[in-house]
């Protein structure tokens, strides 16, 4: 790959872009609103996507998936964010889940996962963060202790996207509490059949209403030993190292809900009459809407460039995969709410989409690390040179 091919997407690329898209104009974007108003699971968004293989692209076809790259997953997960955020959690979270094999699993452990989870047989959903270890992951309670060639964990995780619908789960836990701050802990899939796994009541959320959050509940819940990802005490540097890659493909989110924002926006200025005119016509609204497309643009680049750093694993993917869901988030926090703003009275009802897609875009300020902790990140890399 040139230097110049990280500035443009490939012909492969962009035919996925329209695939996806008519998929989502088709059978996602027309249940976005009743979605969000029941807070209710995407079901139709999921059949969908996994009658068209987009649920999790990411999965290498070693393992029965599409092999995906990380810029193509990233265009899956931002084309389904334009018609409904909720929905692009389905490929989003997928990922976040099952990286965690594909990076430090044994072969075996892929082979019982991951096609599974390409054929559409269950989703797979992470378990990292606590009520009171959220940014501080390093200080999580949830424990695992060996008995025999098993392990049996205890205790909650929170804030967990698609709990209750994933059939599978990576969770973190404590294995020797001994060992260190955040050297102790190790990694595990559990599957949503295990005794003693529990869930506790949905989240209500502002926003992403579709996706259901809840807490994992481990109540001695019995672990075979094989299902340990990796190395005993190598979870938490896994996790982070996951999300290094992650934090990418929330931004591709936020600029997919933005760019949705960002249509209609367009459309209605350019359909309201004031005064004799299009709303359009006025040059202060031009001038919000030319804010706006630039933001979003600067934002996407910065994304794909982010995600061929992923597909590559380059030794600046930190600072960039921070920096790309940071950006993202932040412009389409900024996006959706001029869209509402140009939308006037009509932006802050339910009858349009803007007030939806303004809710939904501030999860993304928040989750896989708050743009708090990416700026310390970014920071730390920064200084590290």
């Amino acid at each position: 790959m040139s230097d110049f091919d990280l500035f443009r997407t490939s012909d492969d690329h962009e035919e996925l872009r329209a695939a996806v898209r008519e998929v989502v104009d088709n059978k996602v974007t027309p249940y976005a609103a009743e979605v969000d108003e029941q807070a209710r699971y995407p079901q139709e968004a999921h059949d969908a996507l996994v009658a068209s293989d987009f649920h999790a692209p990411h999965v290498p076809e070693a393992y029965d998936g599409v092999g995906a790259d990380a810029l193509a997953t990233c265009i899956v997960i931002e084309e389904v964010a334009r018609g409904c955020g909720s929905s692009s959690l389905i490929p989003a979270v997928n990922k976040l889940g099952s990286l965690p094999v594909i990076l430090g699993g044994s072969e075996e452990l892929k082979q019982a996962y991951l096609p599974r989870l390409a054929r559409g047989e269950g989703g797979f959903s992470y378990g990292l963060s606590e009520r009171e270890a959220g940014s501080d992951t390093a200080s999580m309670r949830t424990k695992a202790v060996r008995d025999g060639d098993d392990w049996v964990l205890s205790g909650q995780k929170a804030w967990i996207t698609n709990a209750g619908v994933s059939e599978f789960y990576t969770v973190l836990a404590v294995t020797d509490p001994d060992a260190g701050r955040g050297k102790g802990i190790s990694a595990f899939v559990v599957e949503k059949s295990d005794n003693g796994f529990t869930f506790g009541e949905k989240e209500r959320k502002l926003g992403i209403k579709g996706s259901p959050t809840r807490e994992l509940i481990f109540d001695r819940t019995r672990i075979p030993g094989d299902r340990m990802i990796g190395e005993p005490g190598t979870g938490l540097k896994l996790a982070l190292r996951t999300l290094d890659h992650t934090r990418v493909t929330i931004g591709a989110q936020a600029v997919g809900i933005a760019q949705g924002a960002l249509d209609l926006a367009t459309d209605y200025v350019k359909q309201r009459q004031q005064f004799g005119k299009r709303i359009a016509d006025f040059q202060g609204i031009q001038f919000m809407l030319a804010d706006m497309a630039m933001k979003l643009e600067a934002a996407r680049q910065m994304v794909y460039v982010a995600a061929a750093k992923s597909e590559r694993d380059d030794a600046d993917l930190a600072f960039f995969g921070a920096a790309a869901k940071c950006l993202a988030s932040d412009t389409a926090m900024e996006i959706t709410v001029d869209a509402v703003q140009l939308l006037g009275g009509a932006g802050y009802t339910q009858d349009f989409a803007a007030e939806r897609m303004m809710r939904d875009a501030k999860i993304t300020q928040i989750y896989e690390g708050t743009n708090q902790v990416q700026r310390l990140v970014m920071a730390r890399q920064h200084l590290a040179r």
